[in-house]
């Protein structure tokens, strides 16, 4: 089994602003690690920072333990958001040429480009330009080529973005393939529905700083409390008054309701049973996207506030 990466306490700033203000997680070996945020957060930075592209200002990057070094960052396989193919170059061509690039051999590489190329289905394009493909099939080989040199780290930037459903399917069950071989495997996405399904665990950015991290349980856990109730008969309105409690949404008979803190979630009950038969009443945890919106939700409140 291979070794996790740590990031520890990085910090970049270009002048007046902090793309990365005290950057600190880790991703373990063998963990699929989702990390979300929205655009500006401070992602890619990170990656790049990672990779040795970008030099911290303060802050450290090890893998097993030591700061990364050129040779140890060899190992790794980036997945730019920016894809960095050569497009007048053939599939085949390119990819055993990166491969020589970190080290195989002309037969290595070659074997191990062909062996990509067929698993992730798109052999039959192994003699043709890299811009004669599909944006889809671009991802695929693009992945390919973050691979195809054996890394023993994965960081890979929007990997899932322009895929089909099946091109999804396959990237994500070698996503999943790789962390069973013990490789930290961190990635970015906004399909926050494909993050909360593959994940193991999930680092929340906003504006430079992680400011969630743990599996989507724990942070499911530590949203708002939300009771889902089925009311049949009750009026539309029938939680709209209740002190402590705001209606998040309804969809014909059911409501959900968020609870303040302190609120005893037999207010919302007794209420509902004044109207009639409850069919369902049960807590109701927020998604990952919901998660998500309130943390973004609280950064516009306070970057508000800030110019009031």
């Amino acid at each position: 089994m291979t070794d996790g990466l740590d990031i520890d306490g990085v910090s970049k700033r270009y002048g007046e602003v902090f793309a990365l203000r005290d950057m600190t997680f880790d991703v373990r070996a063998g963990e699929l690690y989702g990390f979300v945020g929205s655009n500006g957060a401070g992602k890619t930075t990170a990656m790049r920072v990672i990779l040795g592209v970008l030099a911290p200002d303060v802050g450290e990057v090890r893998w097993a333990g030591r700061p990364l070094t050129m040779s140890t960052r060899r190992r790794i396989g980036y997945m730019p958001e920016e894809r960095g193919l050569y497009p007048r170059m053939s599939v085949g061509s390119q990819l055993t040429y990166l491969a020589r690039l970190h080290g195989m051999s002309a037969a290595a590489a070659k074997a191990s480009a062909d062996r990509w190329l067929e698993r992730l289905g798109v052999a039959a394009r192994r003699d043709d330009e890299v811009q004669k493909l599909s944006l889809g099939n671009q991802q695929r080989v693009q992945l390919a080529a973050s691979l195809v040199h054996d890394p023993r780290i994965l960081v890979l930037d929007e990997p899932f973005s322009g895929l089909d459903p099946v091109a999804v399917d396959v990237m994500s069950e070698v996503l999943r393939e790789k962390a069973a071989e013990g490789i930290p495997v961190m990635f970015s996405s906004h399909q926050l529905d494909l993050v909360e399904r593959l994940c193991d665990r999930v680092g929340i950015v906003r504006s430079g700083r992680m400011v969630a991290i743990g599996t989507v349980d724990e942070l499911r856990a530590t949203g708002a409390r939300r009771i889902l109730v089925d009311a049949p008969r009750a009026d539309t309105g029938w939680a709209d008054d209740l002190a402590g409690v705001r209606v998040v949404s309804r969809d014909e008979t059911r409501t959900v309701v968020e609870l303040d803190n302190g609120t005893d979630d037999q207010t919302v009950l007794r209420a509902a049973l004044a109207t009639g038969p409850v069919r369902e009443f049960g807590q109701r945890r927020p998604s990952l996207t919901e998660l998500f919106r309130h943390v973004v939700s609280e950064d516009v409140t306070a970057a508000e506030g800030s110019r009031a």
